[in-house]
């Protein structure tokens, strides 16, 4: 069973660092439109979910640096302690920021743009975050599986956004951008924590034909 099993966990390696390479990608475009559409529009959901963005490939870019090694669960612990933290910045940020709008800033405009850009996210992480999520937990790698919680968050984030930036243009309810950024923040911080249990109690990655860990 060596030779087949160990045929798998390449295939999977190699799965892994195309997702990773097609999410940096994806995340470089968004952030920066969503960070021109968000300055232009004062919304500070909108520059919120552009740094998302950047976070989002910082994460993908520590789990390209953990498999590019010969052996990837040596980086496992230091790719996770990456994506925790960057959960934790973007949730600080982004309170920040919406309280600062919530109480006496500048309301955000409507931004046609950053409602195609989001409702386009809306639709595409899902299934990133899925199929990255699949190939982790098959080839038990608790960091992909982090990192694709953490694009399956840009989703929930999406379908958050889009509801503020939907409601500001149509009804004028600028309370319900900065409403929104908060709860990307709850949601940050939720995954945050997600990942560094992830690191505690998933230390190592399995076989491919053991079950991966269940406690991330």
């Amino acid at each position: 069973m060596t030779g087949p099993v160990t045929e798998r966990r390449d295939v999977l390696r190699r799965r892994i660092r195309l997702l990773v390479c097609a999410t940096i990608a994806y995340n470089v475009a968004e952030a920066v439109v969503a960070l021109t559409a968000g300055a232009l529009a004062s919304s500070v959901a909108l520059i919120g979910f552009g740094l998302d963005s950047v976070i989002e490939v910082g994460s993908a870019a520590a789990v390209a640096w953990q498999f590019a090694a010969p052996d990837p669960a040596q980086r496992e612990r230091a790719a996770l302690r990456v994506i925790s933290w960057s959960f934790f910045a973007l949730a600080l940020f982004v309170t920040v920021e919406a309280l600062r709008h919530l109480f006496g800033a500048a309301e955000a405009d409507r931004s046609v743009v950053g409602i195609a850009l989001v409702a386009t996210s809306v639709l595409v992480m899902p299934v990133l975050s899925w199929v990255q999520r699949r190939t982790g937990r098959e080839l038990g790698s608790v960091s992909a599986v982090a990192d694709a919680r953490q694009t399956l968050l840009c989703a929930y984030l999406s379908a958050a956004v889009l509801a503020g930036l939907v409601l500001n243009a149509t009804l004028g309810w600028w309370w319900a951008d900065p409403l929104a950024a908060l709860v990307l923040a709850g949601l940050a911080v939720r995954e945050g924590l997600a990942a560094r249990r992830g690191q505690l109690c998933c230390a190592a990655p399995r076989p491919v034909d053991e079950p991966a860990c269940t406690c991330c």
